[in-house]
């Protein structure tokens, strides 16, 4: 019933939620940490601007990252000055706008974490001789153990139900930039609806295992008292 096609934008939105998640991994975690942290008194507008695309309507955000990413864009017109290709209608533009739109599901999970581990075990590991460094890889990291599931599984699944980001700056292009949602809207618009059905699905069961399997897991780490 599914096309190559369908089977390829199943297959590049997989792609894409892992590099997005990852990403926001790398970048995320040291933001949330000092959002936990910092008492510095513009902390509130870096919180606003994290959270902002929880509020943004999605066609909104796309349209200026569009911009920003596009040849006449800051971004995309400093990557073609460089010699580079602007990242609008391209994977890459896609990881992109997919980071800045489910960056507040990722760093939000984690801040709260590290904010509920308080100060009390780093103070101790400090008096042991541990480095800042040191405390964070080996006391904070470890205790926000469920900080980091919870971030990883919210912007993994945030990521594959994307639809008016990633059509506004990646298109519609077959293998490079059709995700799973835009080709269930394609399907629809062209009476296809038992393709369109058959995508819905097999996206609505990998999501409910996703979210079962991350429950279980939480589960687990409460009974063990992690």
């Amino acid at each position: 019933m599914l096309s190559s096609a369908d089977w390829q934008a199943f297959r590049l939105t997989l792609a894409l939620a892992g590099v997005t998640v990852a990403g926001l991994l790398l970048l995320g975690t040291p933001l949330a940490w000092w959002l936990a942290c910092s008492r510095a008194r513009w902390k509130v507008a870096v919180e606003a601007v994290v959270a902002l695309p929880l509020v943004l309507p999605p066609t909104v955000l796309g349209f200026y990252l569009l911009v920003a990413l596009g040849p006449h864009g800051p971004i995309g017109g400093a990557l073609e000055a460089l010699g580079g290709a602007p990242l609008a209608f391209t994977f890459a533009g896609l990881v992109v706008s997919s980071m800045v739109y489910s960056l507040p599901f990722v760093v939000q999970p984690l801040q709260n974490a590290f904010a509920a581990i308080g100060r009390a075990p780093l103070e101790a590991a400090a008096t042991q001789g541990a480095g800042p460094v040191d405390r964070f890889l080996t006391v904070a990291v470890p205790l926000a153990r469920r900080g980091f599931l919870t971030a990883t599984t919210l912007g993994f699944a945030h990521t594959l139900g994307e639809f008016g980001v990633v059509l506004m700056v990646g298109g519609n292009i077959p293998g490079e930039t059709q995700v799973v949602s835009i080709a269930i809207f394609e399907h629809v618009e062209t009476l296809e609806y038992a393709r369109a059905h058959a995508l819905s699905a097999m996206l609505l069961l990998f999501s409910f295992a996703l979210l079962l399997a991350v429950y279980a897991l939480n589960r687990r780490f409460q009974a063990v008292g992690l």
